[in-house]
């Protein structure tokens, strides 16, 4: 599942999307409104973490938006703010929780986990093609009811081609999608293949049949 982290706290931004990879969900991050909106414009994702004290947009600004275009994807608020009034304005916007700063990452996963439960309705939880099946609530992916083991980028990886079924997805995009903040265009798209070869021999794939290589862009998941 993809998250979206948004913090102008760097230290802590950084702290959470860690924690996060390392559950095996996809993390994107911004540290600003307004480049937290141009992520969730440009991509669906299942989450969204919110701070409120933002530059360019506060969090509510934010909030406020999404809700306005229809955009129903849950969102947690965190916020250092004492006043009750607060945590009013931002379930009134359309807030589906909100955890004060600061907060262990046991509490923060147990309210995503919650969050998530309760946001299946506008998710498909298992995304499924030729005889493979990734769960995106358990983390878990079959291969002809077979389990398979996936590092964590190797999940995110063949969870974004799911998601982009049908559509031909650039080396860019995935090193991108993948690494965030640690992208390096200029070594990413080996590293892109190197896990792609590393994917197809887990999945039992080596003639290409479930990721079609598409020559001079990257990798598609078709759907027969």
């Amino acid at each position: 599942m993809r998250i979206l982290v948004v913090d102008d706290e760097v230290d802590l931004l950084i702290q959470i999307s860690r924690a996060l990879t390392t559950q095996n969900y996809a993390v994107d991050t911004a540290t600003d409104g307004e480049a937290a909106l141009d992520r969730i414009c440009a991509d669906p994702y299942d989450l969204i973490l919110l701070d409120v004290m933002l530059p360019e947009l506060d969090g509510f600004s934010v909030l406020d938006y999404i809700r306005k275009e229809k955009i129903t994807t849950p969102v947690l608020m965190l916020t250092a703010r004492q006043q009750v009034e607060d945590r009013v304005k931002g379930l009134d916007l359309g807030a589906d929780d909100y955890l004060k700063k600061p907060f262990s990452m046991a509490e923060l996963f147990a309210r995503i986990r919650a969050l998530l439960r309760r946001g299946k309705g506008h998710h498909t939880p298992c995304l499924e093609v030729e005889g493979l099946a990734l769960n995106t609530a358990n983390r878990e992916v079959t291969v002809s009811g077979a389990l398979v083991s996936l590092t964590p980028r190797e999940f995110s990886l063949l969870e974004f081609l799911l998601y982009n079924k049908n559509r031909a997805v650039s080396r860019f995009s995935l090193a991108e999608h993948i690494w965030g903040d640690e992208f390096d265009p200029f070594t990413m798209s080996n590293n892109i293949d190197v896990h792609i070869k590393n994917l197809r021999r887990k999945l039992c794939d080596r003639d290409a049949r479930i990721i079609a290589t598409v020559r001079g862009i990257g990798y598609m998941i078709k759907d027969s």
